[in-house]
């Protein structure tokens, strides 16, 4: 059976979906090949289930930095939170989204989709029967990541938690072990100690938290989750894993000899790429690695430029905003419209939304640095404006400046809710607003936005 259609998408997570939704807008057909739930990752397992699972506690860590606020609040109630995610992620049913993919007249041909040709999928169902997709113009990869299991001695022998098994947990265990430091881990970290882990272990390789960011804000998340109650380990790495049985209690050695001992033992290690079998090697290009593509999403080395990937399949930034940012062009540039993916290469934002949040777009500055520029960096603390004292708030905000230029290339935020602050920084970047511009852009007092009228005056050395 062949059926043919304008685009095929390999993937319907957020990605996949937009692609979908896009190419749609422009008046093409579309095939969306899925083997798991239609929305993907960040519905069920990732963006929701992690911030369904930290809102209530961060609420009442919000509640309890202000004097009558604090004698007021008692203790999370778990199985509330845990039955508020199960809701957040529709019990793990994706009808609603499926039939969203049908009110845009998407078709959904569930099954495993590999390139079998140019422009070709085949499809094969569950049952086993395949089904021979054809593309007039595209075919899309939106396939993703997965969590990556790192070469510790004794680790694929056992069963351990990825982001899926800890963000769809059942039951807090006493004692929770975490190898990788990065947003997965801390993020979990915090909820799971906030929702009655007695003890919570977080094991980092480099010597601070969440590399990606600023060292300094890694370092105040550091701070934060051992104010918790967490212990932070960094610049220490697995050496070997056991477990007890199926479901006893779980070993982990260090590179130094220190054993830890967990009931359960997360691995948050960094991604892999989902290519190892959807048909890379039919069209000349090596599975199991990111899909490398130009300024146009378009996959580099196929000729005929068919073939794009969006989102994290293509390594560009491993991030849901980033991939629905890519999906939006792609629905646009497969239709023939001049689309460029330049974003991705100047003002990348992204928020960890532990307490406090930590939130950056634009280079660090070391990375700055590193490209040429000119750099200067202002800094301050935003539990000194009057916003931030009001709400109780420690953090800090960095904006990172080009200095010949006179504009923000680089911010990133520190606090409790800075993440609704990002787009500010995002738009100044982007629109590359004059430092000179900015003074006329007056943030409303007594707001945490104040902060931004403060690096100013520490630019100008006031």
């Amino acid at each position: 059976m062949t059926d043919t259609y304008d685009v095929i998408v390999l993937g319907a997570g957020s990605t996949g979906t937009n692609v979908a939704w896009y190419a749609r807008d422009n008046d093409l057909t579309v095939a969306v090949v899925e083997r798991e739930l239609v929305g993907g990752e960040c519905s069920y397992w990732a963006c929701m289930p992690s911030k369904a699972l930290l809102g209530p506690t961060h609420a009442l860590a919000a509640a309890r930095r202000l004097p009558g606020a604090k004698q007021a609040v008692g203790d999370v109630d778990v199985d509330v939170v845990l039955a508020r995610r199960d809701d957040f992620i529709s019990h793990l049913d994706d009808a609603s989204q499926v039939s969203w993919m049908g009110s845009i007249d998407a078709d959904l041909v569930r099954g495993e989709g590999r390139l079998s040709g140019e422009r070709e999928v085949t499809v094969t169902a569950a049952g086993g029967s395949s089904r021979r997709l054809t593309a007039r113009r595209a075919v899309v990869i939106a396939t993703g990541s997965r969590a990556s299991l790192p070469p510790v001695d004794g680790l694929a022998d056992i069963r351990t938690w990825d982001n899926r098994d800890v963000t769809n947990a059942k039951v807090i265990p006493a004692r929770l072990l975490i190898l990788g430091g990065g947003v997965v881990g801390c993020e979990m970290a915090q909820a799971y100690r906030r929702l009655g882990a007695r003890e919570v272990t977080v094991i980092q390789r480099t010597d601070v938290l969440v590399a990606n960011f600023e060292p300094w804000a890694g370092e105040l998340l550091a701070d934060a989750l051992t104010a918790d109650g967490i212990t932070v380990l960094t610049g220490r790495s697995g050496e070997h894993a056991s477990r007890d049985g199926q479901d006893g209690p779980v070993t982990l050695r260090l590179d130094d000899g220190t054993e830890l001992v967990g009931d359960e033992l997360l691995v948050a290690a960094g991604r892999s790429f989902n290519t190892d079998d959807i048909g890379l090697d039919m069209v000349g290009l090596e599975p199991g690695g990111p899909v490398a593509v130009d300024d146009q999403l378009r996959a580099t080395g196929v000729d005929g430029g068919w073939l794009y990937a969006a989102g994290d399949v293509n390594g560009r930034a491993l991030l849901t905003h980033q991939g629905k940012y890519q999906a939006r062009l792609v629905g646009d540039i497969i239709a023939g419209k001049e689309r460029s993916a330049w974003a991705d290469h100047t003002a990348v934002p992204q928020v960890m939304f532990t307490d406090p949040e930590l939130a950056a777009v634009g280079p660090s500055e070391q990375q700055a640095r590193d490209a040429g520029i000119d750099v200067k960096t202002v800094s301050y603390e935003i539990g000194s404006v009057a916003g931030g004292a009001l709400l109780g708030a420690k953090g800090r905000a960095q904006l990172v400046i080009d200095q010949s230029e006179r504009i923000v290339v680089g911010a990133t935020f520190v606090g409790p809710n800075v993440g609704e602050m990002l787009h500010a920084a995002t738009i100044a970047i982007v629109g590359k607003v004059p430092i000179d511009t900015l003074w006329h852009a007056v943030p409303a007092f007594p707001t945490v936005s104040e902060v931004w009228l403060r690096l100013l005056e520490a630019d100008r050395g006031v």
